[in-house]
């Protein structure tokens, strides 16, 4: 079953790649200003760079609804496509960038918590706001009613009862932009980019797609119930790594262990397994990193088959973290990459 898969992720990539590509990079933002949170803020005139890098060197930015279907539906994306989407429905979405996105005639999607909305809570915006800017090329997803941790609480709920929160808490969105915008893109954002395998079949019953906060490249064999995103504020958002995250490849992982990124009791460095699909990727190059405690020995079960495994140097903080992989294609400067988010509970 898996080797069929595989053939037919080749062959995918073999027709996208004759007329444009199978892959798209999706940027996450949040904050537009300079008087917000920085490590969720990306400056008005960081961001205006970053339009401006996209538009000099001919990027296609496309709503991230059409990419979704043509990657699904084994259609070509045009060369460099990305998506913008921006979280939690904060004003300077529409006082910030909605202006200069606008003006270019760019598409973005909004993952909208709904019950700021609402309740007219400051700072955020308003359903008017929501619709105009939908007539100029927005759309909006969910992110969640009241944008609550919703692994986290597992822990402290009988699961019968956790599971009917959480689904209410997605759907209670899902049906309130139903109603105040009249659409449903079937997407939902992860509050805080946290998920785990019960969230996950949650999302699947209700016929979602999952979107996260971890880094990566969404190609064919990607999960869709826990999208990649590549974080652009604060202190990722500068142009050289900004570059580097809009000209990333996907890094083809085809199998992972342990299938749930939730850490609990002793397990504070765990062992990722990981195998590849076959690629032009530099194998001797590719590295993994922890947060905050850089590469990682890669320690292979068996090469010939792509599959290896790596593992923190010391116990992961509580919350979340990331291992990211990335292996360069040779002679481009672009990297195939890969990122996996743990989160670690008490």
């Amino acid at each position: 079953m898996k080797r069929c898969l595989l053939i037919g992720w080749f062959l995918l990539l073999v027709q996208a790649m004759a007329v444009g590509q199978d892959h798209v990079v999706v940027l996450q933002y949040h904050h537009f200003g300079d008087t917000t949170p920085a490590s969720t803020s990306v400056s008005l005139k960081l961001f205006q760079q970053q339009l401006v890098y996209l538009e000099t060197h001919r990027f296609t930015v496309l709503p991230f609804e059409k990419a979704l279907r043509l990657i699904r539906a084994g259609e070509a994306l045009p060369p460099r496509s990305v998506v913008i989407t921006m979280d939690d429905a904060y004003l300077s979405i529409y006082s910030q960038a909605y202006p200069l996105l606008k003006e270019k005639g760019w598409p973005f999607i909004v993952f909208v918590s709904t019950e700021a909305v609402d309740k007219g809570h400051k700072g955020f915006l308003t359903w008017p706001q929501l619709r105009e800017m939908m007539k100029n090329g927005a759309s909006v997803g969910s992110h969640s009613h009241t944008h609550p941790y919703l692994v986290r609480e597992q822990t402290r709920m009988p699961p019968d009862r956790w599971k009917q929160w959480a689904r209410e808490e997605i759907e209670t969105a899902h049906q309130r932009i139903k109603e105040a915008l009249g659409v449903d893109t079937g997407l939902f954002a992860y509050p805080y980019g946290e998920f785990n395998l019960a969230l996950q079949a949650i999302v699947a019953e209700l016929g979602l797609v999952g979107v996260g906060q971890h880094s990566g490249v969404i190609w064919p064999g990607s999960d869709f119930l826990a999208l990649p995103r590549f974080p652009v504020s604060g202190e990722y958002g500068a142009i050289p790594e900004f570059a580097v995250k809009v000209n990333a490849l996907p890094l083809p992982v085809v199998a992972i262990e342990p299938a749930d990124p939730v850490l609990s009791g002793s397990n504070i460095q765990p062992v990722l397994r990981l195998r590849l699909a076959p690629g032009d990727y530099a194998l001797d190059r590719l590295r993994c990193f922890a947060s905050g405690q850089g590469a990682m020995e890669i320690q292979w079960i068996d090469r010939p088959n792509l599959a290896f495994a790596v593992i923190p140097k010391q116990a992961l903080p509580m919350g979340r973290s990331k291992v990211n992989c990335t292996a360069p294609l040779a002679g481009s400067g672009r990297y195939y990459w890969f990122s996996r988010q743990w989160l670690r509970l008490k």
